[in-house]
């Protein structure tokens, strides 16, 4: 079974008790930066469930436990250090989590059985003590390690190491006796037995201790001697000393270093580098058009083309232009206002409806401490004289985020797309809940011909928002009444240009351009708290209306050039890229799929609002409609006909909370019902029911979207 990294990127943070980053690469040892709060954990795709968690509680314990220090770097090999380190950190875990000695001997029991320290041959009495302490802290349960009475003072003090101080006290003192030991072994092997002559026994060896004593007067004697002796000693017969060579060489700890490989070898093989970027900080004051300038924009262009106009042609001649017609739009404006009022109606009736239900289902009878006089003559059998209350809490204000896409590709359905929008939006405004629409586009600022403004934060590590980017505010709850109506209507004029031949013109900078969906997905993390803080609500639901995918954004990157200078550029994303939010603890690995990437944004934004709502209405064309809703899963043949009869299909394996994929030809709904004077009862009732299909698609879609906002 493949490892969660995810969870146990979530259960190092609750071990830690910290909000650390976890990082999981390809890497063959976990770190830990103090400094910065990273905790890096190779991926250990071999292990199994039982050593990936003593592995995770282990470099969670030197998180918690290691300091920072060096200073006896000097003085002691770092292995011995790690021994009495890793008793000391695994004691201290177990003691503020007692479900881990659980955890320590599951995974211990199995490096035991995987003969993971390479002890499988080995006579565990010819271990230095080092190794011999490794392994009785590590799997001492399952194996006899040996221990004389005078090494158990020396465990014992490592046992009873309580601060890193201690810890590095144990080690020392582990280290020399080691040492020692190992000398007292080489000198038992290779020195030639030393006759103590001075004494006249030239039978008897001296000790190890009279020949260091030995060795010492010697010395002492040399460093007196200046070309002469101290007395007469010419003529005495003294069996020299030979000199002791001491073993320089340092001695291992074998387990520790069996360890490491271990570790290494449960990593996956190393096959390009992981890195984690992040959603860059954005200046959304300059990444945002406002409402205001928009419909300066818009509602002058209109006018100037009202009236009539002056202009000089080619030849030099002074031409005069006439007004331009705007009959043809707001004669369909009208209309689909006036008959788009039975939707939001029953809009209406389906939210009050829903809302009143949730309100009651919560509510509840208590008692006043008031006296209910009407009760009094039962007092001998009622015992309950007082009088009640039934309370019903009030439900949780609601707010609506809509992200409209402006790209080319909507020229064909962008109006039947408006024309949902403003069913919604006209919901909102009877109902009272506030609201902002943003449509996505690129063409803004490259159209107006000014520069882009730097609005992105340029560092390595974070994904790059392009920067001609702009998030057009196109319609907003704050605006006066009486201005939102005139603000519906040049959207409608604009959009309605997109879609038919009039006489008008329309800005260029609100041309419909590319699809900066990803960018736009981006900048929700700016926007939701914004809006909620903004207009004071709990509950934000976000609603993203778009034909269709977008490219993965590139990742911030260094660049070096031809003379050596260092810049920001862009790179395409590539294997081993991982989205990162620190906020969450959350990572992401980005998928190969273009239409992937806008999932795992989807995904991040739902980590970091778990009480938004992140609705997509997806339009498809008839010809792509069955294979789109096949790419997030099987469906049955039933379930196939059935969406392309109803022409929708609410998809909930995507990234968002709930998908509506809506054929592009059911957008086009003429809710008029409309029959030649004289026509027949079979005309009548043809047309009637057609009229009647026609409304169900959009009750059907809306009635689900009352399910989730509500």
């Amino acid at each position: 079974m493949p490892v969660n990294y995810e969870i146990k990127s979530q259960l190092a943070k609750l071990l830690a008790q910290e909000d650390l980053v976890v990082e999981h690469r390809d890497v063959e040892t976990a770190q830990f930066n103090v400094e910065s709060r990273v905790l890096t954990l190779p991926n250990w795709k071999r292990a199994s469930e039982k050593v990936y968690d003593l592995l995770v509680a282990h470099e969670v314990g030197h998180a918690l436990y290691t300091p920072n220090e060096w200073d006896w770097q000097d003085r002691i090999p770092q292995q011995f250090v790690n021994v009495t380190e890793d008793a000391r950190i695994e004691k201290l875990m177990k003691r503020r989590y007692p479900g881990l000695h659980k955890t320590f001997n599951a995974g211990y029991d199995e490096f035991e059985e995987t003969d993971f320290f390479c002890i499988k041959d080995e006579d565990l009495s010819k271990l230095n003590l080092a190794d011999r302490a490794n392994l009785y802290f590590k799997i001492g349960n399952f194996v006899d390690v040996p221990i004389s009475d005078e090494e158990m003072e020396i465990i014992k003090m490592i046992s009873d190491a309580e601060t890193f101080a201690d810890a590095v006290l144990a080690a020392e003192e582990l280290y020399r006796y080691v040492k020692d030991q190992a000398q007292n072994k080489k000198n038992q092997e290779e020195q030639p037995s030393v006759k103590n002559s001075a004494q006249g026994n030239s039978d008897k060896e001296m000790t190890h201790e009279e020949m260091q004593e030995e060795a010492e007067r010697r010395e002492q004697e040399n460093e007196n001697d200046d070309g002469h002796t101290d007395g007469d000693t010419s003529g005495e017969n003294v069996d020299v000393q030979p000199e002791i060579e001491e073993d320089h060489s340092e001695p291992e700890v074998s387990t520790d270093a069996a360890f490491s490989e271990g570790a290494q070898s449960l990593s996956s093989t190393i096959h390009h580098e992981t890195t984690f970027l992040e959603i860059p900080k954005i200046d959304m004051s300059e990444m945002i058009i406002s409402n205001q300038v928009i419909h300066d924009e818009l509602t002058s262009c209109f006018q100037e083309q009202m009236v009539e106009s002056q202009y000089i042609d080619s030849y030099g001649q002074q031409c005069t232009c006439p007004p331009k017609s705007f009959a043809f739009p707001d004669d369909e404006y009208k209309k689909f206002r006036k008959s788009a009022q039975k939707e939001v109606n029953y809009l209406v009736k389906e939210f009050e409806s829903k809302k009143a239900a949730d309100a009651y289902s919560r509510s509840a009878t208590s008692r006043t401490g008031v006296l209910d006089c009407t009760k009094l003559h039962t007092y001998k059998y009622n015992e309950d004289l007082f009088k009640k209350v039934t309370i019903v809490p009030d439900g949780k204000n609601h707010g609506l985020v809509f992200v409209l896409d402006w790209s080319g590709s909507m020229g064909d359905c962008i109006l039947d797309t408006i024309k949902q929008l403003y069913s919604l939006i006209w919901f909102c405004n009877k109902v009272n809940i506030p609201y902002d629409v943003y449509a996505f586009t690129c063409s803004y600022r490259f159209r107006t011909q000014s520069e882009n403004v730097e609005f992105t934060e340029r560092r390595v590590g974070t994904f790059y928002v392009d920067e001609s980017t702009s998030l057009m505010n196109l319609l907003s709850s704050n605006v006066k009444k009486k201005d939102i109506e005139v603000q519906m209507l040049n959207i409608w004029r604009l959009a309605f240009g997109f879609r038919h031949w009039v006489e008008y013109d329309s800005p260029k900078s609100m041309s419909l351009s590319g699809s900066p969906l990803n960018e736009a997905l981006v900048s929700l993390h700016y926007i939701i708290p914004e809006f909620k803080s903004k207009n004071n609500v709990q509950k934000v639901q976000c609603i993203v209306l778009t034909d269709g995918e977008a490219n993965h954004l590139p990742a911030n990157n260094e660049v070096t050039s031809y003379h050596g200078l260092t810049t920001i550029g862009e790179r395409h994303l590539r294997p081993g890229d991982y989205l990162r939010n620190r906020k969450t603890g959350f990572t992401y690995e980005v998928p190969n799929a273009y239409y992937k990437f806008t999932e795992i944004l989807l995904k991040d934004l739902k980590q970091s609002f778990p009480d938004t709502n992140f609705i997509g209405i997806r339009i498809v064309s008839s010809r792509e409609f069955v294979s789109f809703i096949k790419r997030y899963g099987f469906i049955s043949e039933n379930e196939r006909q059935r969406a392309k009869n109803e022409k929708y299909f609410d998809i909930k394996k995507s990234g968002y909370t709930s998908l509506f994929a809506i054929m592009s030809s059911g957008l086009n709904n003429d809710t008029e019902l409309s029959v030649e004077e004289g026509a027949s009862k079979a005309k009548i009732k043809s047309a009637f029911a057609k009229n009647l299909k026609n409304k169900s698609l959009n009750k059907k879609v809306l009635s689900k979207f009352m399910d989730l906002v509500c």
